[in-house]
């Protein structure tokens, strides 16, 4: 089954380069292309894709916008695409919920595995951005404190999110606790729900700031 993805770009020349190189993947179906953020929402809700593949600066609302909208109505996850890897840009999108974020100088290859990984419900994150933010996270001005609703977790809930603070993805999480990976889907599922977190890279952060990393 394809992965069914909506591109989100104010570029025109940059979303046919994103589609063609989406298209020329037999496992993934870019069906349709948005210009601007309310375009982006409207579009993914009538279309229920798997992914937006979302830019940041477009006019209407911006992709930051866009994503929570998106996010918080569970229509789908959002990849975010952008040339501007400013720390400002990369946290808000996080909060907003975006199951990863990328630059636009990705290559081919790499763009097409993170659509994929984000299909299977794994978080993705540029190298670039990955050291940046677990730089920030061990600085010692960021306090180690527990995020809300980590008591409610069950042990293997904890578990669960132990091996998410390492960056694990699914598969990886599912053969270290001896589980299947449609159970490591369902126990991510519960531990977003319970400490209230909108994707499974704000609670690899929050497991990171709580010190779980196992």
């Amino acid at each position: 089954m394809s992965v069914r993805v909506v591109v989100a770009d104010d570029q025109s020349a940059i979303r046919t380069g994103l589609a063609m190189i989406l298209d020329s993947a037999p496992d993934i179906d870019v069906v349709g292309e948005a210009a601007d953020g309310l375009a982006a929402v409207a579009m993914a809700r009538r279309l229920a894709p798997d992914i937006v593949l979302m830019d940041i600066r477009m006019p209407g609302i911006d992709g930051i916008e866009a994503t929570r909208r998106l996010v918080a109505d569970a229509v789908c996850d959002v990849l975010v695409l952008t040339t501007f890897d400013l720390d400002d840009y990369v946290d808000s999108a996080l909060a907003a919920g975006a199951a990863g974020f990328l630059l636009k100088s990705v290559s081919a290859p790499a763009l097409l595995d993170a659509v994929r990984a984000v299909a299977r419900g794994d978080g993705v994150l540029a190298p670039e951005i990955t050291r940046r933010v677990l730089s920030r996270l061990a600085a010692p001005v960021r306090a180690a404190a527990p995020p809300p609703g980590l008591a409610d977790l069950t042990p293997r809930e904890r578990d669960v999110l132990t091996c998410l603070g390492r960056g694990l993805s699914n598969a990886e999480i599912a053969a270290e606790l001896v589980i299947t990976e449609a159970t490591t889907k369902t126990h991510v599922s519960r531990v977003l729900t319970k400490l209230g977190l909108r994707s499974r890279v704000q609670a690899a952060i929050a497991a990171q700031e709580a010190g779980l990393t196992g």
